[in-house]
């Protein structure tokens, strides 16, 4: 199968620089890049945290923030956010916001891969129930946040690196969070 997936390669400050192959990206010497993060909610004011599948090349089986991705090169963030809700758990989103802009993060998970990325994270709301892809979400739960704080705080090594730094930042964790208008 042909990788037709690229995405953006950044230099230091955050520019954009170039495109690679997703699939040549993430490895031992991983290239800064763009991504993004999405944190979704529902009318209960819980959030829906996912597993990633075991086939994962980064943190298989780990469990995380709703979803993840990558723009394509020309694609707005916001179009990336909104294809790649639907392609992992078949979401349609509203009050789709920017709650941490300038998120940036470099990991590195038991294998030796590498996630380095300048990482916009966005918070969503739906009452859809997810229906997931196998090939990127084996099990998605909807919770409270406060619960999931608790959770992250006691065990952040059963998360994403990436969910224990942005939960740290993220108004949605360690309090209720308010009741949504549909």
């Amino acid at each position: 199968m042909v990788d037709t997936d690229h995405v953006i390669l950044l230099d230091d400050e955050g520019q954009a620089i170039g495109t690679a192959p997703k699939s040549s990206v993430h490895g031992t010497e991983t290239a800064l890049h763009l991504a993004f993060s999405c944190h979704v909610v529902n009318s209960d004011g819980h959030v829906l945290v996912t597993r990633r599948a075991l086939g994962k090349r980064a943190w298989p089986g780990v469990w995380s923030n709703s979803f993840c991705g990558h723009p394509r090169p020309a694609e707005p963030v916001v179009a990336a956010v909104r294809r790649r809700a639907d392609f992992e758990l078949g979401l349609t989103l509203t009050d789709l916001e920017l709650a941490l802009p300038l998120f940036r993060y470099r990991a590195t998970d038991a294998s030796g891969i590498v996630e380095h990325e300048v990482c916009p994270v966005y918070t969503a709301f739906t009452d859809d129930e997810p229906v997931l892809n196998p090939l990127e979400v084996v099990d998605a739960q909807w919770v409270d946040p406060t619960a999931l704080a608790v959770a992250i705080e006691a065990t952040p090594w059963a998360f994403s690196p990436w969910l224990v730094l942005q939960a740290q930042q993220l108004n949605l964790f360690g309090t209720s969070s308010r009741r949504r208008a549909s």
